[in-house]
């Protein structure tokens, strides 16, 4: 526009240069020529300027096209190609605990679980995204991964690749969540304890290798979920090494949210169903018995174990989970439910063990901030200066985990089936209340006490004889500061 605008006032003034000689001097024909010539050299040069604006801004354009983005914000950091459709991204997620258990022998903790500062995540993330299509996640673990089996300090937490062809088919391999539970589904950063239930920490799988076809149906409203994998015991990380069973896990899940984007009061209305199916057997040879150990709560002992040594994994695993969960302004609800059956075998002894655990899990935003499944967004950050207070939530849970009574046969004399009644609990129940304060979207202090109650797990003697007592109670107060972004 610059350019044209400049050609036509040089045709003007032009116009006037030539409007006065000929007025004057209209016999002069050499200066009307000279005239002329000039304005044809203006207009040349102008011509020559235009054509080097227009160069200059495709050429502009072509390196806008080729020059990769640089993004820094609360999601993290990262590169992403001029055209989006390549990218990575770095983020992480940083929780330091400090858990204080009630004291009953001067120890600094109740004999079975000892109270002090501990990191319980140390996650660095590279993500992002090849060919506009092709996901990929690699995270390790540098804190303290407690699982229903072991307690590691480092390890492969996520490394997997997420083929994105259409909404509602894609399909993921690598290490990675089964499309299994609810609560699991959640971010380590996004969920509303310190811990999570017995429903994900104890029954259905953490994380395992395989391969899954997922996707959203119906507009978004239905997901769904089939995948393969090696298979781990209940609440179980596997490592990334190659499996040595023959046999494999099988999961499908369906998960609806059939009035989502409505007005209707049942917008944040979600429930589905899931399940997994595998044979597994344990190992005499190698000690392996394919069997997993509950924690309790608080995520440092078992309240329950299988008797080392002799009970092995001996046949078909099942595991079914209905869930669901509502969030409606402020408030948010989350409820879960899982059973897993499974065949043991002590010497001559065999019998399907079915185990169960259930929660339910309400929140509330004293702050005004909408609940939802994923994190909070504080309406006002927190400021020392005055700004704001950041966003206050109020949570609850109560949770149960329930041992088949056909683990604990015994005779007059010594037990004689699954597990010792006198070392290990049939039930865990417990109850939570908390504070969740969020500084800013990255930033989160949470308040936690928890308190729960056996049956069985204890023994007390009199005289001569040794009777089953339940195990003290396990309370305890936890804090965590937490980094995300």
């Amino acid at each position: 526009m610059q350019f044209k605008f400049t050609k036509f006032a040089t045709a003007l003034i032009a116009s006037g240069i030539i409007s006065l000689p000929l007025a004057a001097h209209a016999n002069d024909s050499s200066e009307l020529e000279e005239l002329r010539a000039l304005v044809q050299q203006l207009d040349q040069k102008v011509k020559i300027l235009a054509r080097q604006g227009e160069i200059s801004a495709e050429e502009t354009a072509a390196v806008k096209k080729t020059t990769p983005v640089v993004k820094a914000s609360e999601n993290g950091f990262g590169l992403e190609s001029a055209d989006g459709k390549n990218s990575i991204k770095l983020k992480g997620l940083l929780q330091i605990d400090n858990r204080n258990f009630s004291d009953v022998n001067g120890l600094g903790g109740d004999g079975k679980n000892i109270s002090g500062f501990d990191f319980r995540r140390i996650r660095p993330t590279i993500e992002g995204t090849v060919f506009g299509k092709y996901d990929f996640r690699f995270t390790p673990e540098f804190g303290e991964a407690k699982t229903a089996s072991a307690t590691s300090t480092s390890g492969i937490v996520d490394a997997y690749i997420d083929a994105r062809f259409q909404p509602s088919f894609k399909v993921r391999a690598g290490k990675f969540k089964p499309f299994v539970g609810l609560e699991r589904l959640q971010s380590g950063s996004d969920i509303k304890f310190i811990e999570r239930s017995y429903v994900s920490n104890n029954i259905l799988p953490n994380r395992d290798l395989g391969a899954a076809i997922h996707g959203d149906v119906l507009e978004g409203k239905l997901n769904y979920s089939v995948g393969i994998y090696n298979g781990v015991v209940d609440g179980g990380d596997i490592t990334t090494v190659q499996d040595t069973n023959v046999d494999k896990e099988y999961a499908a899940r369906l998960f609806t949210t059939p009035f989502k984007d409505s007005d209707s009061v049942l917008a944040g209305l979600g429930f589905g169903l899931a399940a997994t199916h595998g044979n597994f057997k344990g190992s005499i040879a190698t000690g392996a018995s394919g069997l997993p150990a509950y924690k309790t709560a608080g995520q440092q002992s078992s309240f329950f174990a299988y008797t080392t040594g002799s009970v092995f994994a001996n046949g078909v695993r099942e595991r079914i989970s209905p869930q669901a969960y509502y969030y409606y302004g402020p408030f948010g609800v989350i409820t879960e439910y899982a059973r897993v059956s499974q065949d043991v075998t002590n010497g001559t002894i065999s019998d399907k063990l079915e185990n169960d655990a259930w929660q339910i899990a309400v929140s509330y935003l004293l702050t005004g901030e909408d609940a939802s499944f994923k994190g909070v967004k504080p309406i006002q950050v927190f400021n020392t200066d005055g700004g704001g207070w950041g966003a206050w939530e109020l949570v609850a849970r109560y949770q149960e985990n329930n041992i088949d009574s056909k683990a604990f046969q015994t005779s007059s004399l010594a037990p004689t089936g699954y597990a010792d009644p006198r070392v290990n609990a049939s039930s865990a129940k417990s109850w939570a209340t908390g504070v969740n304060w969020y500084l800013n979207q990255n930033v989160k202090v949470v308040l936690n006490y928890e308190q729960t109650s056996f049956k069985g797990g204890g023994s007390s003697t009199s005289g001569l004889f040794t009777s089953i007592a339940d195990r003290p109670d396990e309370k305890a107060l936890f804090t965590r500061l937490q980094l995300s972004y």
